[in-house]
């Protein structure tokens, strides 16, 4: 698949970024965050450079981001405990109907 540029519009500037037609609706969707986040930024620091707001705004993101792997991490973890727990239930009832049959 080929490359189009898409433009995006953040804190008040338009990029053209390639991007394949699947990924284009993400794109735009995260040009939108990181526009919202940048403008957040600005607005509690008025005299803080564009290029300063856009690491503030990505080190705000990939926080997010390590907390939510970090989530799953755990959900993942309690989910696989749970389904042992379960494994080991199904076992024993079914243990226990081969020795009734």
């Amino acid at each position: 698949m080929s490359a189009d540029p898409i433009s995006v519009h953040i804190l008040d500037r338009d990029y053209l970024v390639a991007c394949a037609p699947e990924e284009r609706a993400g794109l735009i969707e995260a040009a939108r965050l990181l526009d919202g986040r940048m403008r957040d930024l600005r607005q509690a620091s008025r005299s803080a450079p564009a290029d300063r707001l856009a690491v503030m705004a990505a080190l705000n993101l990939a926080h997010e981001l390590l907390q939510v792997r970090e989530s799953q991490k755990s959900g993942d973890h309690a989910l696989n405990q749970d389904l042992s727990q379960l494994r080991f239930k199904l076992d024993a009832a079914l243990n226990g109907l081969a020795k009734l049959g």
